[in-house]
């Protein structure tokens, strides 16, 4: 298991594992407010923004791997330079992959890039209070809540409120992905 940029050739895998797990991601997808006209759902859209973005340095795309397969995505975004260095994670894995620990160690690795070779200070996730496989993810890695964010995001058709949580570089001097291996 591990993560790997995205890329264009994975095109007919994500839109197999997106229609495949539909009913598993929907309670969790953000949506846009109608108001905010139609989607782009079309992979080569979504991933010539990711690109864009990330050559500019306000996100950095993933995919999560199971024995070098893609079966999940994890996004770096809005990440913040100047005194905050900061960036927020959010990150979807198929339904048959889920409880494998794929999910932690990939948050962890990236996590671990973006506090270390990145050089950014805080790394942000925001949960839906509903989701306790994600929430579990958290956990295991030791992310400290901070507060609820009222209404943060759209998500099934209206704003949904969410946990959030942080870990901060000084927090974790030996990495995120140390807090996965089991006691000696």
């Amino acid at each position: 298991m591990g993560v790997r940029p995205l890329r264009r050739r994975d095109a007919r895998t994500w839109a197999r594992l997106r229609a495949d797990n539909a009913d598993w991601l929907g309670p969790w997808e953000a949506t846009l407010p109608r108001e905010a006209g139609p989607p782009a759902t079309s992979y080569v859209g979504m991933i010539g923004t990711l690109r864009r973005r990330a050559r500019l340095g306000q996100a950095m795309p993933f995919v999560l791997t199971w024995d070098d397969e893609m079966v999940g995505m994890l996004t770096v975004n809005g990440i913040t330079w100047g005194s905050a260095r900061w960036a927020s994670l959010g990150y979807w894995v198929a339904k048959s992959h889920a409880g494998r620990s794929i999910t932690p160690t990939a948050v962890a690795l990236v996590a671990d890039h973006l506090l270390t070779t990145v050089g950014l200070h805080r790394i942000e996730i925001a949960i839906r209070p509903e989701n306790a496989a994600s929430l579990r993810v958290v956990e295991k890695l030791g992310f400290v809540e901070i507060g609820v964010a009222r209404r943060f995001l759209h998500i099934a058709g209206d704003w949904r409120d969410h946990r959030v949580f942080q870990v901060l570089a000084e927090d974790v001097p030996g990495g995120l992905l140390k807090r996965l291996e089991p006691p000696s």
